[in-house]
Formats: structure tokens, sequence, C-alpha cells
């Protein structure tokens, strides 16, 4: 009840939990420990390490695609500087009367289409891949609101609010200095190996649920329930960010997703369910121990 009560008064506005507040909310994040992995990093050009089958399909995809687009982009500019010495005034001062050339256009039309071909196997592949859903050994609802995220463990029936933290709150929670914009109060658990299915939507404006390094992304639509499934290899620390632009507070409302041992998702979720019960702060923080 208490939680319900706190999402009322901060539905609808970009707040961030005070520091020094200590209840029901704050208490539920509280495994420490864990390698970040799944972060931007300075000057990063790359993707984040892949941790998901799926995010491994994609960058294997965005690199066929990429030498596909390099050749063809090296042929033109190469057809472009033949033509343009081979065929200028000077060294060709009378031009060509003719309108048509069969062969050219032939293989201007059937080049095109093999490279089609070639690249659609491997698309549709993955796109199914992506939209065939498996069946959930954890099942989360993520609901995207203006400006925070709430998040429901389906099987469980319990669920919480997730808000950026501020600056001054990152030390206090366990998160580095440049985790700042990326850090929330609450983070979504899961167990390492374990097929998990998110239950996307928004209450208000649309939204999206992304975290690159399991290769996911979905639209939140008010009204609407989609689905995406990860099942992540590696235990770690994993961030992402709304990726749909949605009010002036957009750039405000992360994903946190801490990747854990089963042993350490049993006791967390132990602990979840009977902390609505539980006196507020009498939860000790669960640390994962590092290899």
């Amino acid at each position: 009840m208490f939680v319900r009560i706190l999402k009322q008064l901060f539905r609808g506005a970009a707040v961030a939990v005070p520091a020094g507040f200590v209840g029901p909310v704050l208490a539920q994040d509280n495994i420490r420990g864990l390698e970040a992995i799944g972060k931007p990093v300075p000057d990063g050009v790359n993707f984040q390490p892949p941790v998901t089958e799926l995010a491994r399909d994609l960058i294997w995809l965005d690199n066929f695609l990429l030498v596909i687009i390099t050749l063809i982009s090296l042929f033109v500019v190469g057809l472009l500087i033949f033509v343009a010495f081979r065929y200028n005034e000077r060294t060709n001062p009378v031009a060509a009367r003719f309108t048509h050339n069969t062969p050219i256009e032939i293989a201007w039309t059937v080049i095109p289409v093999i490279i089609l071909l070639v690249i659609i196997p491997p698309s549709l592949s993955l796109l199914f891949k992506q939209m065939r859903i498996p069946d959930a050994e954890v099942t989360i609802k993520a609901t995207g609101n203006q400006w925070y995220w709430t998040y429901e463990y389906v099987d469980h029936e319990f669920e919480f609010d997730s808000f950026m933290l501020e600056r001054e709150q990152l030390a206090e929670f366990g998160y580095a200095d440049d985790e700042y914009l990326l850090a929330t109060d609450t983070a979504v658990v899961i167990p390492v190996d374990r097929t998990v299915v998110v239950q996307v939507t928004a209450s208000d404006v649309i939204h999206a649920w992304t975290i690159p390094a399991f290769g996911v992304k979905q639209d939140g639509v008010p009204g609407r329930l989609a689905e995406l499934w990860f099942r992540a290899d590696q235990e770690g620390l994993y961030f992402g960010q709304c990726s749909e632009l949605c009010g002036k507070d957009h750039s405000y409302m992360p994903i946190t997703v801490k990747v854990v041992g089963e042993d350490v998702y049993e006791q967390w979720l132990d602990r979840m369910i009977e902390e609505y019960a539980a006196a507020p702060g009498e939860a000790e923080p669960l640390v994962v121990a590092s290899n």
C-alpha cells in the first residue's frame, strides 16, 4: 500500500528520491558487488559487450551488412572517379549520342536484387527469433511513466517504481560516479541463464524499454501490451534508457538491470516478497562475491 501511495505522489512528475530517505522503495535495491558490463564508455563507437544470443546475432548481422555496403560504396566511388576522368570534356570532346544500354540496365537491376536476396535470409531469421516469444522462466511487466519505470514481477505479484538517482546518491547505492544518469534507486534483478520475458506498456505516452547489451528494444504504447525476451549469460550490471522521446524529462528515466546467480536471485526474491510486510530499513544488503 505504501508503494502505491508513493506512486500516486510521484506520477506525472520527474522526481528524484531524496537522499537519506529509507523505505520499501529504496530498500529493494540491495545487491552490491556486480561488475558494470553494459554501459557507455568515453569515446566509445562500438556495441556494448553482448551477453545474449540476440545481441550477438545483431552484431553479426550489422558486421555482415557493413561489409556489403562498404563494397557497394567503394564500387560506386570508383565508378564515379573512372567516369569523371574517362569521360570529361577534355578527354572525350565528342559526346556519345546513344540513350540506352541494355546490358548495363539489366545489370543494375539484377545485381541489387541478388544483394537483397543475400540480405533477406539472415535478417528475417533474426526478426523471427526476436518475435517468437519462448516460454518464460521469469516474467516482468515494465510500464513507462513520465518519467520513471514501474516493474511488476507477474508470477510473484509485487511491483516497484524505479527512479533515476541524483549524483550525490550514487555512492550510497553502490554506483560509480560515471554511472550518473544511468543508475536507478531500484533495479530489475534477474537470474543468469534464464529466459526472461518483459511485457512492455505505458501509462501516458509512448516510451521504449532498451538494454543494448541484451539486444532488446521495445516501444511501450498506452493501452497495448508488447513483449520482448532475452537470456543473459553473464552476471553483471547493465544499463539502458528510454529510447522514445516522451517529454521534457525523457533523458532522465534510465533502466538498471542486475543479472545475478540463481541463489542470489532467490534470496532477493524472498526478501522482496517479505519486504512489503517488513519494517523499513530492516533488510541488509546482499553482496555478490566477485570471482
